[in-house]
């Protein structure tokens, strides 16, 4: 008996001092990175005052290594630049001006398989991923449709070279009547010349990139729907998160962010290194066969410069978790793709040299932990698994919990389980379950700095547990707006965030629910409905979940966010800025007030197809509607567009809506199909101009429609007419932006007439670009993403 409690006693002793070392080791990673944070803004204010510029050095706080040997095959690299022949752009890659500039020793070089291609950081280069401005582009014949393949931020000027088919021509400049004739898959397309054009255009001549270029200055979104572990709140004081290809570092108390642009697709997962300076992220596959395969980017968060690229090649699908080890000082990365057997690889991630991989489940892993105290566990779990993975030598061995014992999913019937203290290392027996803690699945456990353990699920709610899993009686429930919980993570203080299924954050107290407040939002469905308030600096968004929200693009915070029935589409503020029209996919619209927080007003139907677009005319009179039933809908509309009656319907396209400008005088209309069309109409009797080439002169309020003579330069050779989804014009006439299929944003001089005209591209979409919009001041541009939810907010410098 009194061996048995001077055991006891130890063992107390022994964990009281893991404790207290854990403690200590959070403290010195705490001040290392403020140290570093401190250096990084010292040398941004040195740098704006003409100071000199810090160099600071590099050092490795990892602790002991583990020595395994590794596999033979060797790491194919992802260079710092691209191929000249790459089909589109990717936007500019340059550390904040003034940043401190690291040293670094070179590293191994690694070469692929099939040729000699060797890492960037090999060659002592290194490739940085902070939101830039736009590189200079021309094109060529179009790329092939995927956003995968985007050039480096400190390329030459890109010149895409791919052998037309037999159906692309050249445009064609017919002086003597004055039209420019462009092509659009095989399909000739008449545009009308001002009369003044006179010497000005010529096919033969490329026309000249703007001056001024985008800078990526804030990036409104999270992907909270369907990614976990991807929240963390760094020393510096910053959140770190990410949206569409964006990796963003947020300071919610400076009201700052700065961005990691690093990858050319969707970031999957994301980790954050025992240093707390370092990041690993992951991304999906691309279409592209060279640069858009899944891999994991390493990077440092203080200059945002990548450090290491890993495993281009050796994933498949996406990169779906990853975690560094925390034993040995995050010597290691384990990283989960999402093949069909879910592969489990350990890297030496500072040589780039995979050490082992081998095989999970056919099940989703949902999961992925190293060992805090044990060097070489790790613990995966997901959907009929639970399993603890040990490193040994040059390979894994697994050990997984009982099968009668797991719940049917990943704590699906939201019970709580742990490993008996008792119980040997290494064993498969779970000591104990705690049913009845959530009302459905558990989507995230996060352990706090005081011992308690906080559980969040399908249920909304957030329940505290003490070190013996009995509730502390300290519980909230997250709003039904911000959807269940997805996420939970340490946050300032006592404070705790909270990551939603519908791609918001919260910040607050666990015992206060009235303390949980948003810090950031975002859609959670596919957006395409973007336009800009025409008096003040904000904008407003719709996207296919029925979320119309309305931001201030200065203070970047939603002014107001309404919920209606349908899911919208596209949406267009009246000119008073009282009302806001919103076109919904199934032929219904909405007006809402926007003095009264997005009241709804009114509510029409007209078809019963999507409504693709629509525009108020300049004098606020009237609205014009196109549906994707071939037809544009005009109406007369009064008290600050409150109340409408139908004038009557355009027909003549053979295909449906896509773009509707009104004339400055809004007599006439001027539309846009998808079938590549422009036609004109007399909005009085809703009738189709018959001769054109009358209203070349005629003067335009917007420059929405793609398929224009002012915009004649934006399309590139052989282009399918599906390629731009958008355009936009300044409100100074001095820029066009379009947003294209590549998840590029062009930036070009207005008015665009020259064929094969240079711009400027920046990318940060992981998915098509489906809106731009420059806001009343045109000192800023706004893109929304489509399919990554996401609305990128671009500087115009």
């Amino acid at each position: 008996g009194l061996l048995t409690q001077e055991n006891s006693e130890l063992r107390d002793r022994v964990a009281d001092l893991e404790h207290r070392v854990q403690a200590q080791s959070d403290e010195l990673t705490c001040l290392k990175s403020s140290l570093s944070d401190c250096l990084r803004r010292l040398a941004t204010l040195e740098s704006s005052r003409g100071g000199p510029h810090y160099h600071v050095p590099v050092h490795n706080y990892h602790g002991a290594v583990m020595h395994a040997s590794h596999c033979s095959t060797e790491l194919m690299a992802l260079q710092s630049q691209a191929s000249p022949n790459f089909a589109s752009a990717k936007s500019p890659s340059v550390a904040p001006s003034g940043g401190p500039s690291f040293s670094k020793k070179s590293a191994p070089a690694a070469t692929a398989a099939g040729g000699g291609a060797t890492r960037a950081s090999a060659a002592g280069r290194r490739t940085t991923g902070s939101g830039g401005g736009g590189h200079t582009v021309s094109y060529g014949p179009p790329p092939a449709k995927h956003p995968a393949s985007r050039q480096s931020a400190k390329e030459q000027p890109l010149h895409v070279s791919v052998s037309q088919s037999a159906g692309n021509k050249e445009p064609v400049w017919v002086k003597e009547e004055g039209i420019l004739r462009i092509y659009l898959r095989g399909r000739a397309v008449n545009l009308y010349a001002p009369s003044d054009i006179g010497d000005q255009l010529s096919a033969k001549e490329i026309g000249e990139a703007p001056n001024t270029q985008l800078k990526l200055e804030w990036v409104y979104g999270y992907r909270g729907r369907d990614c976990r572990s991807n929240l963390y709140h760094l020393p510096t004081g910053e959140l770190v998160y990410f949206v569409a290809s964006v990796v963003v570092l947020h300071n919610v108390e400076e009201g700052t962010q700065r961005h990691y642009t690093g990858h050319n697709d969707d970031v999957k997962c994301l980790a954050v290194h025992p240093d707390r300076i370092t990041m690993a992220s992951g991304q999906v596959a691309g279409h592209d066969k060279k640069q858009g395969k899944p891999h994991v980017r390493i990077w440092s968060s203080v200059d945002l410069t990548t450090l290491h690229v890993l495993g281009l090649g050796d994933f498949e699908r996406a990169v779906s978790c990853l975690a560094f080890s925390r034993a040995d000082g995050g010597t290691h990365l384990c990283v989960v793709d999402d093949a069909n057997e879910h592969a489990i690889s350990v890297w030496d991630w500072s040589r780039g040299h995979k050490l082992t991989e081998t095989k999970t489940s056919t099940e989703p892993v949902l999961a992925c932990e190293c060992h805090p105290l044990d060097a070489g566990v790790i613990i995966t779990c997901g959907k009929n698994q639970l399993a603890f993975w040990t490193l040994e030598g040059s390979r894994q061995a697994e050990v997984r919990a009982l099968p009668d014992i797991l719940p049917k999913r990943r704590s699906d019937h939201g019970r709580l389980e742990r490993q008996h203290p008792g119980v040997a290392r290494g064993s498969n027996r779970i000591g104990q379950a705690v049913t009845g803690a959530h009302e459905g699945g558990i989507f995230s456990l996060c352990a706090m700095k005081d011992d308690k353990l906080v559980s969040g699920g399908r249920d909304r709610r957030l329940v505290q547990w003490d070190s013996a899993y009995n509730r502390t009686g300290a519980e909230a429930t997250v709003p039904e707006q911000y959807g269940p919980i997805r996420t939970l993570a340490q946050g300032p203080g006592n404070a705790l965030l909270v990551g939603t299924t519908r791609n918001c954050i919260l910040q607050g107290a666990l015992d206060l629910a009235a303390s949980l407040t948003p810090i950031v939002s975002g859609h959670s469905d596919e957006l395409w409905g973007l336009a800009s308030h025409p008096s003040q600096l904000q904008f407003a968004t719709a996207g296919s979940d029925r979320l119309v929200t309305v931001w201030d693009a200065l203070t970047h915070q939603t002014v107001w966010s309404r919920e209606i029935t349908d899911q919208g589409h596209c949406l267009a503020f009246h000119p008073s800025g009282e009302t806001l029209a919103v076109g919904c996919q199934n032929g219904r619209w909405y007006v809402l007030d926007a003095q009264r927080c997005g009241d709804i007003a009114a509510v029409h139907t007209d078809g019963s197809e999507q409504i693709e677009c629509l525009e108020f005319s300049p004098d606020g009179s009237m609205l014009a509607l196109g549906s994707r039933d071939n037809s544009i809908y005009v109406f007369a509309c009064t008290e600050a567009g409150r109340k409408y009656s139908r004038i009557g319907r355009c027909c003549g396209h053979s295909s449906f809506i896509t773009h509707l400008d009104w004339s400055a005088d809004c007599v006439h209309l001027r539309s846009n199909s998808g079938d590549y069309e422009l036609l004109f109409w007399t909005a009085a009797n809703c009738r189709q101009v018959s001769s054109p080439s009358s209203l070349r002169d005629s003067e335009w309020a917007s420059q929405r429609c793609a398929i224009s003579f002012d915009t004649a330069g934006v399309w590139p050779e052989g282009a399918d007419g599906t390629d731009i989804n958008a355009s936009d014009r300044s409100f100074d006439r001095q820029l066009v932006a379009t947003g294209d299929d590549f998840g590029q944003v062009c930036l070009y001089r207005y008015p665009c007439f020259q064929p094969r005209s240079k711009g400027h591209a920046a990318a940060g979409h992981s998915s098509h670009v489906t809106n731009v919009r420059f806001l009343r001041d045109s000192s800023r541009l706004l893109s929304t993403g489509g399919k990554d939810t996401a609305v990128l907010q671009w500087e115009i410098a």
